[in-house]
């Protein structure tokens, strides 16, 4: 959990450093197919050796399979172009990076490259309450919260629940499995309109997803509507919170970014565990499934909320570094490299 835990915020930092500034929150979303796509097969990897070599073999190709990718990575993964230069020490290095992506530039290891923005050094969990991000910082912990919150309790709930409505239990988890196929096709939709439109877009992507989840509740004994309601939530929610990975990725400095991402991620999945408690809590006092869906549903509506006055806050001028007016990484020659 410590490891995994870690290489996912500084996944999305890399992946957002790289990007062009136009096309970031697409590139962070793209990558993060990978991770759903990763899930899956683990899962038929699991299937197909337990039969075979019993449960302890999982754990064995679970921890040799970061083993051998460790040494790939260590050589071959690029350091953060922005971070090098605020070093300031590793021109060449940096000038070699470059090259690689634009080699008719013309760099060499004489290039000087400066970045736009201070090092900010100390605690770095410091600076994302400080220069005016502290509300941005804290609304942003609410959509993940909320979105995570809403994602597990949805994942863990739904086959349970539909089950008990009368579905089979293999009809009830193919129907639930609609939700993680709309998250799929959500997050490669999403992207380009997440570009554009930033935390607006995600508003309206979570709005969309608070009639969605209260509809799973009112349409549970219908086949065809409750597949499509589950649909579109798995869209919404699962396509939201991926989009808000990307932007939180470009909303933080650079010296900062990874722990940016990495304390929003912490926050939701405090809710990624708050969230499957609280359906057992409800379902054991007796609540409907309409009123489970509902309060599900009201989650949504809070990381709507948050995300809308994320964006009017940058609308006014709010703090959104990175996301709004992202720092130029320039050769002393004045080249622009966004």
């Amino acid at each position: 959990g410590l490891g995994l835990g870690g290489a996912m915020p500084n996944t999305v930092a890399l992946t957002a450093e790289f990007a062009p500034h136009r096309r970031r929150a697409t590139m962070v979303m793209v990558m993060f197919v990978g991770f759903s796509i990763g899930a899956a097969l683990g899962g038929f990897l699991a299937a197909a050796l337990i039969p075979h070599f019993g449960w302890r073999s999982v754990f064995v190709v679970g921890g040799v399979a970061p083993l051998l990718l460790a040494p790939m990575l260590r050589f071959c993964l690029p350091e953060s172009a922005r971070l090098l230069a605020l070093t300031g020490r590793a021109n060449a290095r940096l000038a070699a990076l470059l090259s690689r992506i634009n080699g008719s530039a013309g760099f060499t290891e004489t290039t000087r490259f400066v970045v736009k923005e201070p090092e900010l050094r100390g605690v770095p969990v410091q600076h994302l309450f400080s220069d005016g991000r502290a509300l941005a910082t804290l609304l942003l912990w609410i959509v993940f919260f909320m979105s995570l919150l809403n994602l597990y309790l949805l994942s863990s709930w739904l086959p349970t629940v539909l089950n008990d409505l009368g579905a089979s239990v293999s009809a009830a988890a193919v129907t639930g499995s609609m939700f993680q196929v709309g998250g799929v096709l959500g997050t490669v939709a999403l992207g380009g309109i997440i570009d554009r439109f930033s935390f607006r877009a995600l508003a309206l992507v979570y709005f969309i997803a608070v009639f969605a989840v209260g509809a799973i509740g009112q349409l549970g004994h219908s086949a065809i509507p409750v597949t499509i309601a589950i649909f579109m939530a798995g869209f919404c929610i699962v396509g939201g919170q991926i989009a808000a990975n990307a932007l939180a990725a470009g909303f933080y400095p650079t010296s900062v970014r990874a722990t940016g991402v990495g304390w929003a991620l912490g926050v939701g999945r405090v809710g990624s565990i708050v969230g499957p408690s609280v359906g057992g809590i409800l379902l054991s006092l007796e609540w409907s499934v309409s009123e489970l869906f509902l309060t599900a549903a009201l989650a949504a509506l809070c990381a709507a909320l948050a995300a809308f006055s994320l964006g009017r806050l940058a609308g006014l001028g709010g703090s959104e570094n990175g996301a709004r007016d992202p720092a130029s990484l320039e050769a002393v020659s004045g080249l622009r490299l966004d």
